[in-house]
């Protein structure tokens, strides 16, 4: 919702400060909800009696459940490595190039950088979805 309203020629003053001042004062909610997901996929796991004995095992990782588990994992912590680069190296760079120039080609590169990023993101989170699905019901057949 933000992002149209700042394309608004009014806004374009401002846009890079609202910009950085909504990112910086939501980035603990984003943060707190990943906490929030890896905390309630452990305690789903536990609930489906599956503990660390478990996990250690191998033959756990090679089946259906385990397998699927696996992805959804990798997929996670993509998601946490593409986040932590995108609010704490990315994000914080593109938008002191925007206050400093918004037409220079390095803030545009920055900018479609960090859009590239959370476009990925949101396939992942898409796809770790699906596969968490797939988890409490099964696999398509």
């Amino acid at each position: 919702m933000l992002v149209p309203a700042i394309r608004r020629p009014e806004f374009a003053g401002v846009a890079s400060a609202l910009i950085r001042f909504t990112a910086l004062r939501f980035r603990w909610v984003g943060w707190f909800c990943f906490g929030v997901f890896v905390f309630t996929g452990i305690v789903n796991l536990a609930v489906r009696g599956i503990g660390w004995q478990e996990v250690q095992q191998a033959v756990f990782w090679r089946g259906s459940f385990g397998s699927t588990l696996a992805v959804k994992l990798i997929l996670v912590a993509a998601i946490l490595a593409i986040s932590g680069f995108h609010d704490f190296f990315l994000g914080p760079r593109a938008a002191a190039a925007w206050e400093v120039d918004p037409a220079s080609a390095e803030t545009l590169r920055l900018r479609r950088q960090a859009v590239k990023l959370g476009r990925l993101n949101l396939l992942l989170a898409l796809t770790a979805i699906v596969l968490g699905i797939m988890l409490v019901r099964g696999a398509p057949s």
